[in-house]
């Protein structure tokens, strides 16, 4: 057989381990190798390459690098908890930063028992023990659980979603996890449980340098966005994707809609409330990353500012540009237009300035086929009553609106903070959340193809990381703009698109991820979306114009 990798052939006589196929490759690499991409799949490094393939390693300075990472530190949290506290649980909630929110229910998480935890942890990853995979058929998988009497919550999606169910083993231990591990515990030296809460974090490295744990980067307004959405959907019995799926098979789901949609609109009637208060704050800013729903959260928000007796009167960024030779550029040549330095800072804020003292001005429009500001005659004054609500990927940057005194202004962060987990240990991530809602939008209203949206997002992912999320505790008010239903919704539009990417590129491989998460779900008709929804915003038919 012929693998093919980084340029080069190798030949093998027979079906081998790719970590025995590529010993020293592993071995010689500057950062550390905990995963594969065969043939565009996602790959353990103990699975067999059976035929001719095209191979390329996962390093931990990588994204799916620290991705898999991440899951196989949670695999020995777990593997920890159960071998000192069974038959106590370990439930992981969501992430911050470079860490995991975690908490053993039904007790109190007490600084010895996280002592304990991270020392055993320790034990486990400097014993190197193999993280075996152990493929299943319906029938073995079925017998499995009927026998060990564990899992049963998920059972049933399960065997109805997979002809074959992937268990992962260590020693006596063994798990379930959507998506790959890493094949022994030694690969995730870097970590560090910390109290945090009523729970605590599994603090680890990122991808920028896989070899240290980030100073502390406080997000409390993060994980209060978080918080306030898990307590209610603890409350509606729907902290599960077990019970989502229930409800929908049994025919309760327009209740859940309904509920989601009321506390978004409640969330979004309390934010306009706190600047109704304040009589001082002149503008709203929004920012948030990619696919939040921040155009439909700033016309609601706009129609709750009307029952305060404030008219909102939008500006838009987008018609602040630089002039085209006067625009950075990124480190291949290529203009930046993400960065702060794209907008004319100084035009922007000679215009707020003037039209908060009562003056009329004339706003421009980015011709962004020429890369030219031209000014056709709009003209725009704020009236008594009326207050300017701004979204743009830098709002939540002071340096948009440096002349702008900080008491005028009102900030909130949007973004989909999602809530829902799989189970207690497999969380569904926000990015993911967003990508899924990307692909439906690129395709409804772009004409783009899901595999063109997979492409590019590492390169939007790199601009929310430097211009966005460095200024997410900015915020006055965090809203999520999450629907505990949402990827059931999305799931019918989606799944066609990422099954018509072939497995000759690149990106199939994050389509195969996508689809081995999304088969979980159960179905929702678009129909019964109310026309207001932010979901709206990416599946059409909704009441606002974007």
């Amino acid at each position: 057989m012929k693998i093919k990798y980084n340029g080069d052939i190798k030949e093998i006589e027979k079906p081998e381990k790719i970590s025995k196929i590529f010993e020293k490759e592993i071995k010689e690499s500057e950062y550390p190798i905990i995963g594969s991409i065969v043939n565009n799949e996602y790959k353990n490094l103990q699975d067999v390459i059976r035929e001719d393939s095209e191979v390329e390693l996962i390093n931990l300075a990588s994204k799916e690098g620290m991705k898999m990472y991440r899951r196989t530190l949670v695999y020995i949290a777990c593997k920890a908890v159960e071998e000192l506290y069974a038959p106590l649980k370990l439930y992981v909630n969501y992430q911050l930063s470079s860490a995991m929110f975690c908490k053993i229910d039904k007790t109190d998480n007490t600084d010895e028992m996280i002592k304990n935890i991270q020392n055993r942890m320790k034990e486990i990853v400097e014993a190197d023990m193999e993280i075996k995979k152990v493929v299943m058929t319906k029938e073995e998988a079925k017998e499995f659980y009927d026998r060990e009497q564990t899992f049963k919550g998920k059972l049933q999606y399960e065997l109805e979603s997979n002809e074959e169910i992937t268990m992962y083993y260590c020693g006596d231990y063994y798990n379930y996890c959507y998506g790959t591990l890493g094949d022994r515990t030694g690969i995730t030296k870097i970590f560090k449980l910390e109290k945090y809460k009523d729970g605590f974090l599994i603090k680890y490295p990122n991808s920028k340098n896989p070899f240290k744990i980030p100073r502390d980067i406080k997000e409390k307004k993060l994980a209060w966005g978080f918080e306030e959405y898990k307590e209610i959907h603890k409350i509606l019995n729907l902290g599960s994707l077990h019970r989502l799926n229930k409800v929908i098979r049994d025919g309760q789901i327009k209740d859940t809609i309904m509920l989601a949609e009321a506390l978004h609109e409640k969330k979004i009637a309390q934010i306009a409330d706190n600047v109704a208060r304040n009589k001082d704050i002149k503008m709203v800013l929004i920012a948030g990353p990619s696919s939040s729903g921040k155009t439909t959260f700033a016309q609601r928000l706009g129609i709750q500012l009307r029952l305060n007796k404030i008219t909102p009167v939008t500006i838009s960024v987008d018609n602040y540009f630089v002039e085209r030779e006067q625009n950075p550029k990124d480190e291949n040549g290529e203009y930046d237009f993400e960065c702060i330095e794209a907008v004319d800072t100084k035009l922007f804020n000679e215009h707020l300035l003037k039209l908060l003292n009562g003056e009329e001005i004339e706003v421009p429009r980015f011709n962004f086929l020429v890369g030219k500001k031209e000014y056709k005659g709009d003209k725009l004054k704020l009236e008594e009553g009326q207050i300017l609500v701004i979204e743009g990927i830098h709002c939540l940057n002071d340096k948009l609106t440096s002349q702008i005194p900080k008491e005028q202004k009102y900030k909130v962060y949007a973004s989909a903070l999602t809530v829902l987990n799989i189970d207690r240990y497999n969380r569904i991530s926000t990015t993911d959340t967003r990508l899924v809602r990307r692909i439906v939008r690129d395709h409804q209203f772009r004409g783009y193809s899901a595999e063109h949206t997979i492409h590019t997002w590492p390169t939007v992912n790199r601009g929310e990381e430097k211009n966005i999320f460095p200024y997410q505790e900015e915020a006055n008010s965090v809203f999520n703009t999450s629907l505990i239903y949402e990827l059931s919704a999305l799931k019918p539009i989606v799944m066609p698109l990422l099954k018509e990417i072939p497995n000759t590129v690149k990106e199939h491989a994050e389509a195969q991820r996508l689809i081995n998460v999304l088969k979980y779900f159960e179905e929702i008709p678009n129909e019964i979306i109310p026309t207001n929804s932010i979901l709206k915003e990416f599946t059409g038919g909704g009441n606002f114009k974007y």
